[in-house]
């Protein structure tokens, strides 16, 4: 009984010819050979028991006649199957032929292709994404700062090469040099070329005679680096910043990728930010608010001494200009804003319910524009 090939594509008994072959290119470009070749031996032998699976899944399923013989004898050689399998067919001609081949050639288009990859090409290095927690002061004035980074390098004594001293290595003879090699078959369809990289040299175009002592032949190692870095005034929470030649090293001659630092900001005990401009309350008692004063409150730039108007309500918001964040680009800077917060006695004496009696009954309804309008529209 051959396999389930509705299973293999993920498809029921009922799917259409295009479901089919959707399902079946989305399966080809994950186990193409070619997006294995630094993945491990049992990863790239599964990889390729899997492709072979669903492509021969599809060969079936996308034959009518096939499909109808698969579909009533649970094989598509009919109820006198005896020979088939996942390596290959026979034709009225003759012909033999690795299905493996063939659709390496239909999906070299796809990203990491075999046509489309030079191996040897210089690749940039990938970057590192470092996480910094400033305090609140620190982004508002900015401050350099040493973070430290595990990074992959070049070994400088090979100068990533993996061969002694950089010398030890020499052209491959099956590629020569290339780092690809081309094969030719025949098929029931015509002549085949498929292009892949050397299994000799791994598409490195050469081949290493005496390893370097140092990485071990990997021309790579990870090192622990301490890094400066400059946080620039007015920086805010989530921002980045990209320091570029300081993340892994490149391949094959490729440039270093960054390091990316993002920033995190502690809260700060009084204030709170938005942009370039920041908050705080300020709790005053009622006869304060009421009657008036100058308080000296702190800012970041010293202290400022705060005009509170006679009457001011709770969750009024005075600004005091010039007194927030500079920007990170010219020397403006944000304003701070100041948030009343009229707060009543938790307790009072007896002397000082009489009094507050006597002044209550001195009050007009008018001097309570608030609580007049609520009585309004009881």
């Amino acid at each position: 009984m051959a396999s389930n090939y509705y299973e293999i594509l993920g498809v029921g008994k009922t799917a259409t010819a295009d479901e089919i072959k959707s399902a079946y290119r989305k399966l080809a470009k994950k186990y193409h050979p070619d997006l294995y070749t630094s993945a491990s031996e049992a990863e790239k032998k599964n990889a390729e028991e899997k492709f072979k699976e669903v492509n021969h899944a599809y060969e079936v399923l996308s034959d009518d006649q096939k499909r109808k013989m698969y579909d009533a004898y649970g094989d598509e050689n009919g109820p006198q199957a005896g020979a088939g399998g996942f390596g290959g067919f026979s034709s009225a001609g003759g012909f033999g032929f690795d299905v493996d081949d063939i659709f390496s050639t239909i999906f070299s288009g796809f990203g990491g292709g075999s046509r489309s990859r030079n191996e040897n090409a210089p690749r940039r290095g990938q970057d590192i994404l470092k996480n910094i927690t400033l305090t609140f002061e620190e982004a508002v004035f900015g401050v350099q700062k040493t973070v430290t980074v595990k990074r992959v390098e070049n070994c400088s004594h090979c100068s990533g090469t993996g061969a002694k001293d950089g010398k030890a290595f020499k052209v491959c003879t099956q590629c020569n040099g290339r780092g690809r090699v081309t094969m030719s078959q025949r098929t029931p369809f015509g002549v085949i070329n498929t292009e892949s990289v050397c299994p000799t040299c791994k598409g490195t175009g050469k081949i290493i005679t005496e390893k370097c002592p140092h990485c071990g032949g990997q021309g790579r190692q990870e090192q622990t680096r301490e890094i400066k870095v400059n946080i620039p005034a007015g920086i805010d929470a989530g921002q980045r910043i990209t320091y570029r030649g300081e993340g892994h090293g490149g391949i094959n001659g490729g440039e270093k990728g960054s390091l990316v630092v993002e920033v995190n900001i502690a809260p700060h005990k009084l204030y709170t930010r938005k942009g370039f401009d920041i908050y705080m309350d300020l709790p005053i008692n009622v006869v304060d608010a009421t009657l008036g004063c100058t308080v000296t409150i702190p800012t970041l730039y010293g202290t400022h001494d705060l005009k509170i108007p006679e009457t001011t309500q709770s969750g009024t918001v005075l600004k005091v200009k010039n007194a927030g964040i500079k920007h990170l680009r010219g020397a403006d800077k944000g304003d701070m804003f100041v948030k009343i917060v009229v707060e009543v006695p938790k307790s009072v004496t007896r002397e000082q319910k009489e009094l507050l009696k006597k002044l209550s009954d001195t009050f007009e309804d008018k001097q309570f524009p608030i609580q007049k309008a609520y009585n309004a529209k009881k």
